[in-house]
């Protein structure tokens, strides 16, 4: 099955010059998405803390679809982070 979906990708304002989403590997299965935090303020989560963090850019999806965030299962794993 190799049907199309357009979806259309906004960078925010916030966010110029930071990647829009984009698969990272040829076997991936989905688009890694990046957060706006400025290089001059990291974010560190506490233990058991819960942040939130702007995103980049937003996506458009027609009636009848869905994207979804979901942790990155290695760097997820190895760190014990989720969303």
């Amino acid at each position: 099955m190799n049907d199309v979906i357009p979806v259309e990708v906004v960078q925010l304002p916030h966010a110029k010059g930071l990647p829009l989403p984009a698969y990272q590997t040829a076997d991936a299965a989905g688009l890694d998405v990046t957060a706006a935090i400025a290089d001059d303020a990291p974010v560190t989560i506490a233990p058991g803390a819960r942040v939130v963090c702007r995103r980049a850019s937003q996506s458009l999806c027609r009636a009848g679809t869905e994207a979804q965030i979901r942790p990155r299962s290695g760097l997820a794993a190895r760190h014990g982070i989720t969303c």
